[in-house]
């Protein structure tokens, strides 16, 4: 999405959001989730979409959101080969229906085209999503204690996954058969 189609379904994202918090997913918010904070917190994020630090797909159903995922690009020049993904959700009433995989196919894809070979995210420790990145082949790099509070305010471990996308590592540890760098 671009920055004025982002800011378009900023208030399908909202629900989205809300939805994704009162079902108990530990994605930086708190419970009870506003509305007005939901759509503020999408809207902010136009600007860094309109720089490039920040792509987000959705999925539509019936022309309704049921689903996001976003990679976030960092401006550090040493950086540029990898990315995070954040904020895959995907709403309860879509859930078991593999959008989820299929989301995380599209961002992966599409920091292959950007020339990323990196991929990195965070889950709660024990949570559904944690099943979701082990069965798409991302790698645990460990758990954090007490990283995050989750939407009850319980502070729970984080684990710390990677996926190298686009490219292999020569014996170096140097990569190799990279497309070029994100522009």
């Amino acid at each position: 999405m671009d920055a004025p189609q982002l800011l378009a379904v900023a208030d399908e994202l909202a629900d989205l959001l809300i939805d994704t918090v009162e079902d108990g997913a530990s994605i930086g918010f708190l419970a009870p989730l506003s509305r007005t904070a939901a759509v503020d917190w999408w809207r902010e994020r136009a600007d860094a979409v309109a720089a490039g630090h920040l792509a987000v797909w959705v999925a539509l159903r019936d022309g309704r959101v049921i689903g996001t995922a976003s990679l976030a690009f960092p401006a550090k020049p040493n950086s540029r080969h990898r990315a995070e993904l954040v904020k895959l959700m995907v709403h309860r009433e879509a859930r078991g229906e593999g959008l989820g995989r299929r989301l995380l196919a599209v961002a992966e894809d599409a920091a292959v085209a950007a020339g990323i070979t990196l991929l990195h995210l965070d889950t709660e420790t024990d949570s559904p999503a944690e099943h979701l990145y082990r069965s798409t082949g991302w790698t645990r790099a460990g758990v954090i204690p007490d990283y995050a509070a989750s939407p009850d305010g319980v502070l729970r471990p984080t684990t710390l996954y990677y996926k190298r996308v686009g490219a292999e590592a020569d014996a170096a540890g140097r990569l190799v058969a990279m497309d070029g760098p994100r522009t």
